[in-house]
């Protein structure tokens, strides 16, 4: 985890939530595998410093497959199948921006862009979706958001499904921007996330705000 986040979340780390979460995940991986590895839980604060945030996009749960999650959400690393979601992601970014597809999954480039990439629980044990729903994490990852939304410059939010939308109390609208559409997997892409336009929408706000537009493009 980068310094500048270390530093604005420390509070947390000491509240009782907190401690019955790290007991909670050492019992969980003396027993299970769990994803993504110890080292990688954090990869997200660590590639996108807190001064850096220019658009969050929230997803909801890590890869639950050996080998998928890396702590950055709908990303997975080189050489690892691209996974349905992330090829809904990639189809709208064409239609959208006219990005061209990688060969591959990893948004680390988004990262360090400015494009924090946030699940709102970062851990999950092997081919159990949601299996560590409940167990803190979503009390953390909101105070990741009051702690963002609390900075000057403004952020712009892309909320993508239900989960995700549930967020908008967190966020003030009056100062803070939301791009909304379901979510890009296979079940709901074709309900509200093909056609919703996220990736040019944000260059728009980021230009009205002065701040440099994102190079969506990955290489």
């Amino acid at each position: 985890m980068h310094e500048s986040w270390k530093a604005v979340l420390k509070p947390e780390f000491s509240k009782d939530y907190f401690t019955a979460l790290k007991t909670f995940l050492e019992t969980e991986r003396r027993n299970y595998t769990v994803y993504p590895p110890e080292g990688q839980v954090f990869t997200a604060f660590d590639l996108t410093p807190f001064d850096k945030v220019n658009v969050v996009i929230l997803g909801q749960d890590p890869y639950f497959r050996p080998g998928q999650a890396h702590g950055l959400a709908f990303s997975v690393r080189p050489g690892v199948p691209i996974p349905p979601s992330l090829t809904n992601i990639y189809t709208e970014l064409k239609s959208d921006v006219g990005c061209t597809a990688p060969s591959h999954g990893s948004l680390v480039q988004w990262a360090e862009r400015g494009v924090f990439l946030l699940n709102t629980t970062l851990t999950v044990r092997d081919g159990t979706p949601a299996s560590h729903m409940g167990h803190g994490w979503e009390t953390f990852t909101d105070a990741v958001i009051r702690a963002l939304v609390a900075r000057t410059r403004p952020v712009i939010f892309m909320l993508w499904g239900k989960p995700a939308r549930s967020k908008k109390a967190l966020i003030p609208a009056d100062k803070h921007r939301i791009i909304e559409a379901a979510h890009p997997s296979p079940l709901s892409a074709h309900s509200g996330f093909f056609g919703s336009k996220p990736f040019s929408k944000a260059n728009v706000i980021l230009k009205e705000m002065g701040q440099p537009e994102i190079d969506w493009q990955l290489t």
